[in-house]
């Protein structure tokens, strides 16, 4: 074989790597399986659920997410309403994020030996169905890897890591992500006032931790460095991903004249009092 040859040879290698790489595709469904970080994934457009879709919009793929996320739920909950929240939708792909409230939950938890039968289980009656799974490795218990309940997580999230290999399901090792991008934010960042750099409480995902998670999962989905840039840049501009907490000190006569502004407006005084800021920071930013 000519060089030429050889060139061409790994030309069509590597235009296959590449096509095979992205695996959902335009029209397909993705149901979203979890607990109350992906309930809240769902939420809003910041969430991690809705940045994945809007991520593989921005790069052509117009995929329907299938929000299943319960707050607190289990993965013995999970299993059995597996068919319920998932299959009787017939989704193409289903993430599976299951593990936190096995472990946070103390006494009320699943021991190892049953999450991994229960874990197993939701996988089998997956792939009997013609669904295909993504298995995300669970995220961390407050930020601190060194933590009681991280340290037994870990062993979650190692069987997690080998039933993806067992039953070649596509895999999005967020507890890895987590890690990573909690030691970098921690020398590059000043701590915030909660102390917390990608969650709000320690558990549930801020804007942040959002946006390390569906960067996870669309690199577990096959998307290279170039498309997840392109999520990147899209994500800046969907509104309403961001929320402040600003507070505004009045005096009463004022809050009284809002809430009868409010009231003429049929909103509340929150929602009136958001919208004026958000034009305020848009005006802002224009200086």
């Amino acid at each position: 074989m000519n060089k030429q040859m050889r060139l061409c040879g790994c030309a069509l290698i590597l235009a296959g790597v590449v096509a095979q790489g992205q695996l959902v595709k335009s029209g397909e469904k993705i149901a979203f399986l979890g607990d109350s970080i992906t309930a809240q994934g769902a939420g809003g457009p910041g969430g991690y659920v809705r940045l994945v879709i809007s991520g593989l919009e921005a790069n052509g793929v117009k995929a329907e997410a299938i929000p299943a996320g319960v707050s607190g739920h289990k993965s013995n909950q999970m299993l059995e309403r597996l068919e319920r929240d998932v299959l009787n939708k017939k989704p193409n792909w289903m993430t599976l994020s299951c593990g936190v409230n096995d472990v946070w939950h103390g006494e009320r938890g699943v021991p190892l030996d049953q999450y991994k039968q229960n874990i197993t289980k939701i996988v089998d009656r997956c792939q009997a169905a013609g669904v295909k799974v993504m298995i995300l490795t669970s995220t961390m218990i407050k930020e601190d890897q060194g933590n009681d309940l991280n340290q037994k997580l870990a062993t979650y999230n190692a069987f997690l890591r080998t039933l993806a290999v067992e039953k070649k399901c596509a895999l999005a090792d967020l507890n890895a992500d987590m890690q990573a991008a909690l030691a970098l934010a921690k020398k590059t960042q000043p701590r915030p006032a909660n102390g917390n750099y990608l969650t709000g409480d320690g558990v549930h995902m801020g804007p942040a931790g959002n946006q390390m998670m569906a960067l996870g999962v669309l690199k577990g989905f096959g998307l290279a460095e170039p498309q997840l840039a392109k999520a990147r840049e899209y994500w800046l501009d969907i509104p309403g991903t961001c929320e402040l907490g600003a507070k505004a000190k009045l005096t009463l006569r004022q809050h009284q004249q809002l809430t009868a502004l409010a009231a003429q407006k049929k909103c509340s005084v929150d929602n009136l009092v958001g919208e004026a800021l958000t034009e305020s920071v848009a005006a802002l930013l224009k200086k």
